[in-house]
């Protein structure tokens, strides 16, 4: 096993950036997705308006960010179990920030979207290492409080980085919200260059064969059944933050202010979810919090259907526990996973990134697709993702598909 308790000690301590500075740097570069998208929604139909295209056009910037953040997590994952988490990262936000400055003195649209291509290939390095980094460095349940400390900030970026793009607007130009994103990929790039080395033992293989550890990765059963569960995920969340100001603002007729009181209720769901899952851990084992978790999206699911167009507080307090226990699971899903690899700790935090992302843009394209009933529909997507996660997850743990990591018959204690 590559990074045991005792190769922790030849992993070098972070001198200069101290745990605290690592996990602060391992919860800004795990956000880079919303802050690279969410930050700019409210400016692009000023785009538009600016470079006088359509609308189909002026999305592009946004879903050819999704499509090339995605591969790129797949190319830079597997390249950091050969060449080290240090390196990777300073190549890709140097990419990013060179090409944030692009995108904020881009003359035409054309030249905007080469450059959000471009942000999206360098910004993807921030997502693929930085879980990794986490396996590298702590084991147990330390790695747990970690995770759950930096995905807390993972899944409140894309419900606050709307809200601040929207209050920042009135003060600055959409050139302004990217000169912000390369500020922020700079203050990165500084962090990596205090960090110190995690990787405790490279793959030795070509470029190549690194790449093929990903389809290695995949052929793990226990890893790629957890996968599938705990990406679905996603699906729900992403549902809700993509429609949330229609639901809010145009369905329930709330000012935007009125919305963002409102919306600010469930993200902090999201917010709190990982801590509420550390506080139940303590009491209850991860299989049953794991299925309760999904049982509770299921039930408030149902309830968002029947009850959630009787109004906007209703609604909210209706979607609550699923967006609450839904940010729970996810520490326990990514500790899981993880725990099924020995090595390729880059390839498996690579794939688990990118599903999420993958299945979280498949809810933003199903609720598009709703029209007037979002209510309904989010509802249902709530119902059947916790039934389908609820089923999936005690059918792994009944067949024992996925293990721990330092002992292949202790399942039912890690679940």
């Amino acid at each position: 096993m590559t990074n045991t308790l005792s190769d922790i000690s030849i992993i070098k301590d972070q001198r200069f950036l101290g745990n605290r500075g690592l996990i602060v740097l391992l919860a800004v570069l795990s956000a880079f997705v919303p802050l690279s998208t969410d930050l700019y929604l409210p400016a692009l139909p000023r785009m538009g308006e600016y470079f006088g295209a359509t609308s189909a056009l002026t999305n592009l910037t946004l879903v050819l960010f999704f499509i090339f953040f995605s591969l790129g997590m797949l190319f830079w994952g597997p390249l950091s179990d050969k060449y080290g988490r240090r390196p990777v990262l300073l190549i890709g936000l140097s990419m990013y920030v060179a090409a944030s400055v692009g995108c904020a003195v881009s003359w035409d649209i054309y030249m905007l979207i080469a450059f959000r291509v471009m942000q999206a290939v360098g910004g993807s390095a921030a997502s693929a290492v930085a879980t990794a980094m986490i396996k590298d460095v702590y084991e147990g349940r330390r790695r747990e409080s970690v995770l759950s400390i930096v995905q807390s900030m993972v899944v409140i970026s894309p419900a606050v980085a709307p809200v601040i793009g929207a209050f920042l607007l009135p003060f600055t130009s959409w050139r302004g919200l990217f000169w912000i994103l390369a500020l922020i990929g700079a203050l990165s790039f500084t962090g990596c260059l205090l960090l110190e080395e995690t990787l405790g033992s490279r793959f030795k293989g070509t470029v190549i064969q690194s790449m093929r550890r990903l389809g290695v990765v995949l052929r793990n059963p226990g890893f790629t059944s957890l996968l599938l569960v705990f990406s679905l995920v996603s699906l729900a969340s992403l549902a809700f933050i993509a429609d949330s100001a229609y639901i809010y603002q145009d369905g329930f007729g709330l000012s935007a202010q009125e919305y963002s009181y409102y919306f600010t209720l469930n993200a902090m769901g999201m917010l709190f979810g990982p801590f509420l899952y550390l506080w139940l851990s303590r009491y209850y084992t991860r299989r049953s919090i794991v299925v309760a978790s999904f049982g509770v999206m299921a039930i408030a699911g149902a309830a968002v259907a029947l009850l959630g167009e009787m109004g906007a507080m209703v609604f909210a307090l209706a979607l609550l526990p699923a967006t609450l226990m839904g940010s729970c699971v996810r520490p326990a899903g990514t500790f899981l996973m993880l725990e099924q690899q020995r090595e390729d700790a880059g390839s498996a935090s690579a794939l688990i990134n990118c599903f999420s992302l993958v299945l979280g843009s498949t809810g933003m394209i199903i609720v598009s697709l709703a029209g007037s009933g979002l209510v309904l529909v989010l509802g249902m997507i709530n119902v059947v993702v916790g039934v389908v996660c609820a089923a999936s997850w005690l059918a792994i743990c009944r067949r024992k598909m996925a293990v721990g990591a330092t002992d292949m018959s202790d399942l039912e204690d890690r679940c």
